[in-house]
């Protein structure tokens, strides 16, 4: 890693994760592989962000410490990549597995649980379905007729109050690690 760290993607532990080498990373690892429309490729990390704000407003009093979770909810694509359903899914299990030893990992580093509650993952993915709505209608190219039988119809009123934004992949890291800052302090 940037950081210096060396990360064993098998064994990944909490001493060998940096927030500045996950908030480079996915700023520069492409949603939508890239298919999107703006000058910067639209970036895990800006998505994380959106994530983490619509998150926070599906929750009536959001504990910082899931907040937080949200943010992360994606860290492990800072090693691993984006990739898109399908191909997950043709991976199998053990692309899975990958995920889920670098998200305890990351997760522990942060003071997050290893394995979240299933209420709290849930609403993660319910602020992450949106996110994908949004981008697809608004950056990727899908109708909301597409959009909405891929992730589901979201509320009209509560997306029309947050944008995509697009930006070069420094200006995201440095937004991705001051909302992480801004989160650890909340949780301290």
């Amino acid at each position: 890693m940037l950081s210096g760290r060396r990360l064993d993607l098998l064994d990944p532990t909490p001493f060998d994760i940096e927030i500045e080498d996950i908030a480079h990373g996915l700023s520069f690892v492409a949603r939508w592989n890239g298919q999107t429309l703006g000058d910067f490729a639209y970036s895990v990390a800006e998505h994380s962000l959106l994530v983490e704000r619509l998150y926070s407003r599906l929750v009536a009093k959001p504990d910082p410490k899931w907040q937080l979770a949200a943010l992360l909810h994606d860290a492990p694509e800072y090693v691993i990549g984006d990739m898109i359903s399908p191909v997950k899914n043709a991976v199998g299990p053990g692309y899975d597995e990958l995920d889920k030893r670098l998200s305890a990992a990351v997760h522990i580093k942060f003071g997050i649980p290893a394995i979240l509650p299933a209420v709290v993952k849930k609403q993660i993915k319910k602020a992450d379905k949106i996110s994908a709505w949004m981008e697809a209608t608004k950056i990727a190219g899908f109708t909301e007729d597409e959009a909405n039988r891929f992730f589901g119809k979201p509320d009209a009123e509560f997306v029309a109050s947050e944008d995509i934004v697009l930006r070069a992949p420094m200006e995201t890291r440095a937004a991705f690690v001051a909302r992480h800052v801004a989160l650890l302090e909340k949780c301290a």
